[in-house]
């Protein structure tokens, strides 16, 4: 199936095994630079204006700040214990971290590369999400089965919701009138009103032929419309297409082995997974709904972030 892009644009990979970072080219879907970073890289993000790229590099106890155009580290910003995963407000001057193993949220102001806040959550925090408007911060706390709600103004909790066991990955919907959080171990897919805080949905999913044990719901992403969410399902081996709307899955699409993350191409053509126990990346056909390419990264991949 052809491919057409106006401009070079690329799908950067975080090898948590490696301690490197993998770029994808999406043109000829290849890997066209391999990247050394600090111990074990998981959650990465761009800057807004894609100059820079943080790295979440949890055994180092640091976010790394890189050049991506020469792969040089910057600077460290001061993040806390094992940093996992994170999330660049709107501002694009604030990192929140979720600090696995102080049960914190640290707040980084990047341009004075200080800490401005540290905000107790639950045990465990791992998922982190921020609103359109930047009203809210989402930790997730993997031990405490919660979403803590931020408001970024204070820096205080303004509000904890109950998920199910192992919540790992959140992200705002629906224009920012919802919140989405997976459940790892549960099994589900928690969707909660903004304004009211309550749950207005909770999604479960079976694959055929798959022990129910073995289906995780880990990261996910929405086309440009919202109407639709892929849900990466752990050691499953699949993702799940999810009609955000009616909140019924419409399909299950069989990738590598343990995806994890994932990140569409500019156009949101093309899916990207990470699939940490095979080492590589399915490539997804989003219109097709159909995997079309495994391109080999390094060991255990994890995060995965678009330059476009």
């Amino acid at each position: 199936m052809p491919f057409s892009h106006a401009q070079a644009e690329e799908i950067w990979i975080s090898n948590e095994k490696d301690d490197t970072i993998s770029v994808i080219d999406v043109a000829t879907l290849e890997v066209i630079r391999t990247i050394e970073t600090g111990e074990r890289p998981r959650g990465i993000t761009f800057s807004h204006d894609h100059k820079v790229l943080y790295i979440c590099a949890s055994d180092s106890d640091a976010v790394q700040v890189m050049d991506p155009e020469t792969g040089q580290i910057l600077h460290d910003l001061p993040s806390g214990e094992d940093p996992e995963q994170f999330v660049l407000h709107p501002d694009n001057r604030h990192l929140y971290i979720a600090n696995e193993d102080d049960a914190i949220t640290t707040v980084v102001d990047v341009e004075t590369r200080k800490v401005v806040a540290q905000i107790d959550v639950g045990i465990e925090p791992e998922g982190m999400a921020v609103s359109p408007d930047g009203k809210y911060a989402i930790t997730t706390s993997e031990t405490t089965n919660m979403a803590h709600w931020i408001d970024t103004e204070t820096q205080e909790l303004v509000a904890n919701t109950l998920v199910d066991s192992r919540p790992r990955h959140a992200e705002f919907a629906a224009g920012g009138s919802e919140l989405w959080v997976s459940a790892e171990i549960g099994g589900t897919l928690s969707v909660f009103d903004v304004e009211s805080k309550a749950e207005k949905a909770k999604i479960e999913f079976e694959v055929h032929g798959v022990h129910p044990d073995r289906v995780q719901p880990v990261g996910f992403e929405f086309t440009g419309d919202e109407k639709t969410a892929f849900v990466a399902l752990g050691p499953s081996n699949h993702v799940a297409v999810v009609n955000a709307e009616t909140f019924e899955v419409e399909e299950y699409i069989l990738v590598g082995r343990r995806v994890w993350h994932m990140a569409f191409n500019t156009d949101k053509s093309l899916l990207f997974t990470t699939n940490g126990v095979s080492g590589d990346v399915t490539v997804i056909d989003v219109a097709e709904r159909a995997a079309v390419k495994t391109i080999k990264v390094g060991r255990f991949p994890w995060g995965a972030a678009l330059r476009p």
